[in-house]
């Protein structure tokens, strides 16, 4: 029997090592046969070979048939992908607006308390120059990129004043130098008390150190008479994981599990809460939608697996993969998934199999029959393989597509700014209120922008299909009166949708004013889906 065990090993060795040689002998043959081709390329295609771009577009290729997050970043772009991952750049603080080539920048938001801010400038504000080279003829990417740079330095800005300040007069030209920072985009954009007793703290991201913020503004918001947290992750595409660990442990007793990540080179890891809680009772509700991934999944996933949450909205996104950053040569680097991860009850969000691909290359959901069923800290059911669902499903308001159109087409920013140039000041976000729609319909209506419904946008994808099978003359007759039906003019459908284009109008005034704070808070006025949820019972499960 010993003798058999021997032999049975000694294959096994056998098969992992020739499995192994395998695997070797089929990576070398494919770098080979890359930079065979390569060189046969720059040696004997008949135009000019751009090998840098044609690497690149390899590369994505490759790994583009893998997953979404796994990408290469060389050296050149890692600026950008370091603000993306941590929202820091080096700059100004601004964000601008260019209608056109030939024209000047506009100062569109200056964020608060930003360098631009403390230097005076404000919505509306038009540079002339950057560093003395003129604005006309450059892009406005290319202008953002002049105003960026190392923290320390200062960009002189020439600039025409909208309005007189403390050294300047109105349309008056002026250099302003200001000197460049550290920039950091909040990911915690706005915490305040929606009503006596209910605490709001809207998350966007995850980045280093929004735990400690999250558990500095709830003490502030129990000090204001907080009963209940309400914590907005919709839309949340997450971010760094260790900050989600963060966020659950200021809710959960010391030592909880919060997630284990399993990958195929490197052991289970759990990770576990390592400070002491700063409430376990307060009810909490926590927001969520398609548009909350990763990190956001990972804090209401545990938060729901221990019954210490009321998870309301709808389905999360399902992402539930893990990123890690590996060195390359040549200062480059390779984000690349490397593990899955587990909620506390042992489920993987994760919607999408990106392992089994279609022959076409696309990829599927994984279908409700192949999830398994959990159960939570009480004994509750839920289930795997499709984000985080909630407890109570709360349905987001479903805008028009000419509300849509409208946001999307830059027609509200551009009427704000001419908004600000009229008025020199608005009264407090609290009080204010949009009152002047048939001004902003006299503007709209000179702008280009698809102002079809949707049943006429449906209608002319109906005609194409027709026309395709040879209907349209047979049935001319039906179209045209159908056609006529659906016809409005632009005014007519503006003034129809009122009440859903004024919200959106006056945040972006307010932003205007107030920076942008001011705008969430404008948004919580009209926020339905926030309002039903506030109705939900606090359930101690």
């Amino acid at each position: 029997m010993k003798r058999i065990s021997l032999v049975l090993v000694a294959l096994a060795a056998f098969s992992f090592g020739a499995f192994a040689q395998s695997k070797n002998f089929s990576l070398g043959k494919w770098v080979e046969v890359n930079n065979a081709i390569l060189k046969e390329l720059n040696k004997s295609y008949v135009d000019s070979l751009e090998v840098g771009r044609i690497e690149r577009a390899a590369i994505d290729a490759m790994l583009g048939a893998l997953d979404p997050y796994t990408v290469y970043v060389p050296e050149e772009e890692q600026e950008d992908f370091q603000m993306m991952l941590s929202s820091t750049y080096g700059g100004v603080g601004a964000i601008i607006y260019k209608p056109d080539v030939n024209g000047n920048v506009i100062i569109n938001e200056p964020y608060f308390n930003s360098p631009a801010a403390r230097a005076g400038l404000r919505c509306g504000d038009e540079i002339e120059a950057i560093d003395g080279e003129s604005t006309h003829g450059l892009q406005s990417a290319d202008c953002s990129e002049k105003m960026r740079g190392k923290p320390g330095t200062t960009v002189v800005l020439r600039v025409k004043k909208l309005r007189s300040g403390d050294s300047w007069k109105a349309g008056e030209v002026v250099d302003v130098p200001v000197v460049r920072e550290r920039i950091v985009l909040p990911s915690m954009e706005y915490a305040g008390m929606l009503n006596e007793a209910d605490g709001y703290i809207f998350l966007s991201k995850f980045t280093e150190g929004v735990g400690q913020e999250i558990r500095d503004a709830f003490g502030r918001l129990k000090a204001r008479g907080m009963k209940r947290l309400v914590l907005d992750l919709r839309s949340n595409g997450g971010g760094v994981m260790d900050e989600a660990v963060n966020i659950v442990s200021l809710f959960v007793p010391k030592g909880s599990v919060v997630l284990t990540s399993k990958g195929k080179s490197a052991r289970e890891q759990v990770y576990k809460t390592t400070t002491d809680p700063i409430d376990t009772e307060i009810p909490i509700l926590v927001l969520v939608d398609g548009g909350s991934a990763s990190a956001s999944e990972i804090v209401s996933g545990a938060l729901q697996d221990y019954d210490r949450a009321t998870i309301v909205g709808t389905r999360t996104y399902g992402k539930g993969l893990v990123q890690s950053i590996r060195p390359l040569p040549y200062d480059g680097q390779l984000k690349v998934t490397t593990a899955k991860y587990y909620t506390p009850s042992g489920r993987c969000v994760q919607a999408i199999d990106y392992s089994h691909r279609n022959e076409d290359g696309s990829v599927g959901h994984i279908p409700d029959s192949l999830t398994h069923s959990f159960t939570t800290a009480h004994g509750r059911t839920v289930r795997d393989g499709g984000g985080i669902t909630p407890d109570f499903v709360v349905k987001a308001h479903r805008y028009s597509r000419l509300t849509y159109s409208v946001v999307y087409s830059g027609v509200l920013e551009e009427y704000a700014l001419e908004y600000v140039k009229k008025h020199a000041s608005i009264p407090a976000v609290e009080d204010f209120h949009f009152t002047d729609y048939e001004d902003f319909i006299a503007f709209a209506a000179d702008k280009k922008f698809d102002y079809r419904s949707q049943a006429r946008a449906l209608f002319d994808e109906m005609k194409k299909s027709l026309a395709e099978d040879g209907l349209t003359e047979t049935l001319s007759g039906e179209l045209g009166a159908l056609q006529k039906s659906l016809e409005m003019d632009k005014e007519t459908f503006l003034r129809l949708k009122k009440e859903e284009i004024i919200p959106f109008i006056e945040e972006e005034i307010a932003v205007r004013y107030y920076f942008q704070e001011a705008g969430i808070r404008v948004r919580l006025r009209y926020d339905k889906q926030l309002h039903e949820a506030l109705k939900q019972p606090a359930i101690s499960w």
